[in-house]
Parts: structure tokens; C-alpha cells; sequence
């Protein structure tokens, strides 16, 4: 681990991850919603070491990219958790600690792989991460991906202007709610998912990339595949006549085993893409990519228990073949 912390310092970091470390609690359920009952037996209940910016990090680091993540963590046993499962990875974490501390969430899985979380939102609105503390590692990113914490919003900044790029995740973002909107509006590459925005895919996705600075939006909908509008795609509904394309649907890709897990599959789905954005492949590859990593992901128990690397993200996006295509919304 100190090897590749002096090695992130010598040589930078291809992305710089930003909050959303914690511990998820897993529970397997027979089925969602669950029925109303006072006790329910279910298999044996296990934490795994998750949420979003870890899954993120460790997407990233497992394909190649060398990355860094920064977040706050309690001194406590989840806390330690998390420390020991990415000294396990070439992430090179750079920890704050919270009084409050190390965030959870409990996560019921039904027999299909789909889920229902329950998120520990434990931070107060006052948590701030010191300038002299994440200053330095911004100077070394490439690439800064923010998860939606309320303290990651005063990084926005200092990365304005930086010409550093900055990705976000909405997650289930209803397309009003103010507290994503600062993430939303001031990233270069946003994903969100479908989930709650329903048929309102190219509203939301419009109104990003014409009040935002993003040059991709993408919306991902599990087996339904994804919809990625470009700021082409809005110059060209913008031009004479108005007929240019919506968000363009991708169809997900099968994954290569049986669905266990669809915990952290998201998250997969956005350091493939951010594998591809990153080695200046086109928008279509970069949603190839980001399918093949989250289809893999879904295949493994717990949160991230499944990463593919890129020798696996190639030949995924291989055997998805020249059907895989994209159409219209």
C-alpha cells in the first residue's frame, strides 16, 4: 500500500474519487416489496464494505486507472473495514476522520438480484473537508468524481475553471431536488438513474446539458439498458428545424453468469464508462464499456464483490458484438 501511495504522488491520480465510503449490511429477501410481518427468516445476514464512491474507486483501480479517494471515516470498526478492504487495492485512500462516525446502509436483495437500501445519511450539514487537505489532491487529478455528499458541493469551486473534469452520480435523482442540482449543473459527466424519472428520460437529461456545463448525461435503468444524451445531440435539436436526436437507448449487455447481486452495479457501470471517457474513446464505447462492467458486477455477492479488470472489459465488450447498437429514445 505505501508503494502505491508514493507512487499516486509522484504521478498523479487518472481519477480522484470524492466521498461515499461506508458498510453496507445485506439481507436476503424472497421477494420486494417484503411483506409486512414481525419477524421474517431470512439466510445469513453479512456487511461488505460499499456505497458508492468505494465502489467507484475500487471500479477504477481493478481496470487500471490510478486512483485516489478521499472521504471521511469514524474511528470505529466500520471504519476499520473499510481501511482494510482497500489496503487490499492499489486505491490510494486518503481518510478524514468524523466524530460522527463511518456511514451504513442496510440493503435487502430479493432472489432476482434487485434491491432496496436503506441509506445512514449520518453527516451534518456543517461537515467540511479541510482546502489544505484536498487542494493538494485536486492539483494531482486528472479526473475528480464527486458523489453527492453534502461537504463534496464546496469542492465545485475550486475545480471551476481548473481544467480538471469532474464526473457525478445522481442516483435516483427526481430531476428537482435541490440538493443534487449543484452537482448536476457543474459537472462535466453526469449519470443518474432512470428509476425516477420514468418517461421523463429526455426532459431531465435536456435539462442538464442546457443549464449545466455537461457534455454527457447518462441515465442508467438496469436490464433495461441505458439512454446517453451529448451536447451534440442538444446542438442539433437546438438547429434549424429542431429534428436532432434525443437520448440515444443502449440495451444492457447479458452478464456472464447468473445474477446474484445488483448491489453496486452502478457503480461498476460508471468506472467502465469513466475507463473508456478517459482514453478518449466515443460516447457509444464508453456506454459499452460502462454495460459489460456493470453486468459483471451483478454477478458477484455483497457490494463489489465482483470487479472486472481490463483484460475481462474488453472481451465483454467484444462478445457483446456488432448487435449491441443504440437507437433513438
Amino acid at each position: 500500500m505505501a508503494g502505491a501511495t508514493r507512487a499516486a504522488e509522484a504521478a498523479g491520480y487518472d481519477v480522484l474519487v470524492v466521498g461515499g465510503c461506508g458498510v453496507d449490511t445485506i439481507v436476503q429477501v424472497d421477494a420486494l416489496p417484503v411483506p409486512l410481518a414481525d419477524s421474517v427468516g431470512v439466510p445469513p445476514i453479512r456487511e461488505w464494505v460499499g456505497h458508492t464512491g468505494t465502489g467507484v474507486a475500487l471500479g477504477c483501480d481493478a481496470l487500471g486507472l490510478a486512483t485516489g479517494f478521499a472521504d471521511f471515516i469514524g474511528e470505529d470498526r466500520l471504519g476499520d473495514m473499510v481501511r482494510e478492504r482497500l489496503s487490499r487495492s492499489s486505491v490510494d485512500f486518503r481518510p478524514l476522520v468524523s466524530p460522527h462516525g463511518t456511514r451504513r446502509a442496510v440493503n435487502l436483495v430479493d432472489g432476482e438480484g434487485r434491491r432496496m437500501s436503506f441509506y445512514d445519511g449520518r453527516d451534518p450539514v456543517d461537515l467540511r473537508m479541510p482546502r489544505d487537505f484536498y487542494l493538494p489532491l485536486l492539483r494531482r487529478a486528472r479526473h475528480v468524481h464527486l458523489s453527492i455528499m453534502h461537504f463534496a458541493r464546496f469542492l465545485l469551486d475550486d475545480l471551476e475553471g481548473s481544467g480538471t473534469t469532474v464526473s457525478t452520480d445522481l442516483h435516483d435523482w427526481d430531476g428537482r431536488a435541490a440538493h443534487h442540482r449543484d452537482f448536476a449543473l457543474r459537472s462535466d459527466l453526469v449519470f443518474l438513474s432512470a428509476a425516477a424519472i420514468g418517461g421523463r428520460v429526455p426532459e431531465v437529461l435536456g435539462g442538464i446539458m442546457r443549464e449545466g456545463r455537461a457534455r454527457t448525461v447518462v441515465a442508467t435503468d438496469g436490464a433495461n439498458g441505458c439512454w446517453v444524451l451529448t451536447r451534440a445531440d442538444v446542438r442539433a435539436a437546438d438547429g434549424p428545424g429542431g429534428q436532432g436526436a434525443g437520448p440515444r437507448h443502449f440495451p444492457a449487455v447479458r452478464p456472464p453468469a447468473p445474477v446474484v447481486d445488483s448491489n453496486g452495479a452502478g457503480d461498476a457501470f460508471v468506472s467502465g464508462f469513466l475507463h473508456g471517457y478517459l482514453a478518449g474513446r466515443p460516447v457509444e464505447e464508453c456506454a459499452l464499456l460502462g454495460s459489460v462492467s456493470g453486468a459483471h458486477a451483478c454477478t458477484g455477492e455483497g457490494t463489489h464483490g465482483a470487479l472486472v479488470d481490463a483484460a475481462g472489459l474488453a472481451a465483454g465488450a467484444e462478445a457483446a458484438g456488432p448487435g449491441w447498437t443504440a437507437g433513438p429514445e
